[in-house]
């Protein structure tokens, strides 16, 4: 009878031996540099907020507010504006600026609604005040109310959502040509 051979040869030695130890090792430190990196400022996912176009009605016409994503800066979320009013084709643009406090924003983190204040200034320098509410759908985004008080006690309302976007990414250091 010919000299048998094995069925299964043998794994070469040391060959994925090392493989678990190198990954556990690897994860310890991805994870503590990540800690390390993002544990200094627990509000940067609330640094930018995006927010859908909105829709009011008023009387005979409708007006439709588009705001550029907002950009906090210590307690204040700043952004430009743009309304259309159809069919008159009357368009106005400005600045709007949101106070919205670090405790408020810890309250949203939780689930919970909050209301806000702010004011906006259109291009020709026409200040109005603006209020809303903020409703925390899931855990970066939701629903909100913006009322515009185009007089004292006159006020355009609309509801729409919002998203925290986190910080912006930095620009590339190298321009294409």
């Amino acid at each position: 009878m010919p000299a048998s051979f094995p069925v299964c040869p043998r794994a070469p030695a040391g060959q994925i031996g090392h493989v678990p130890r190198l990954t556990l090792a690897l994860a310890f430190f991805l994870g503590a540099a990540a800690s390390a990196l993002g544990g200094g400022d627990d509000m940067a996912r609330f640094s930018e907020v995006s927010v859908k176009p909105a829709t009011a009605f008023i009387y005979v016409a409708t007006v439709t507010l588009t705001i550029q994503p907002f950009v906090r800066h210590k307690a204040i979320y700043s952004s430009t504006y743009s309304a259309r009013v159809f069919p008159y084709f009357y368009t106005e643009k400005g600045r709007i600026w949101i106070n919205v406090p670090d405790d408020a924003l810890h309250r949203v983190a939780n689930g919970e609604a909050i209301d806000f204040t702010g004011r906006a200034v259109n291009d020709s320098g026409d200040e109005r005040r603006v209020a809303g509410r903020a409703v925390p759908t899931g855990v970066s985004l939701g629903t909100i109310q913006v009322r515009v008080f185009v007089t004292r006690r006159i006020s355009i309302n609309c509801d729409t959502t919002y998203e925290f976007v986190g910080p912006a990414d930095p620009p590339s250091p190298v321009t294409p040509r």
